[in-house]
């Protein structure tokens, strides 16, 4: 049983320990937000319906990390990377998308039907970055909390349909 339980934290750490390969890389742009400051998004007063279910959406996460780098001749290795330190048994692939100069795939950690973890990991030519929102996660809403905090990536959402994609691939053109 110990055994199982350090396997099963091994696992749980990979994004971490992507996330600490770099965090010390001043060629890396990165941003953390924790659960303290999503709870005072939610004593904002919401003038509509649909930013009050934003502002419960948001009060339900504990954290958002990003890691990017811009102007990155690596930035396809980086993209390689990063996808091999997804546990395949853990994370669920969501959605790929594969635009003219970059390709974005999103994994969702999730257990008994709730998604406790959304990655997104997105390489171009000269663009990386590898985002983790984690907590209680409503896929519905985190397109619109992505709108909210402009982190570009999180609209691709929006084309998703009951929250499960069902092309896995999405191309644009």
């Amino acid at each position: 049983m110990l055994v199982m339980s350090i396997a099963v934290q091994a696992q749980d750490n990979a994004i971490a320990k992507f996330f600490s390969k770099y965090q010390g890389d001043e060629s890396f742009s990165q941003v953390t937000v924790s659960s303290k400051m999503f709870g005072l998004f939610t004593n904002m007063d919401a003038e509509k319906p649909e930013d009050k279910e934003v502002l419960d959406a948001i009060s339900k996460i504990k954290g958002l990390r990003v890691l990017a780098k811009q102007e990155a001749r690596n930035s396809r290795e980086l993209y390689k990377e990063a996808m091999t330190m997804i546990p395949v048994k853990e994370y669920e692939e969501l959605m790929t998308v594969r635009d003219k100069d970059k390709d974005m795939k999103f994994f969702i950690k999730e257990a008994a039907g709730k998604i406790s973890e959304l990655v997104m990991v997105m390489g171009g030519n000269e663009e990386f970055m590898v985002l983790s929102i984690f907590g209680e996660i409503d896929l519905k809403q985190i397109s619109r909390i992505g709108r909210k905090m402009d982190i570009d990536g999180l609209d691709h959402l929006e084309k998703m349909k009951d929250g499960k994609d069902n092309t896995k691939d999405n191309k644009k053109n």
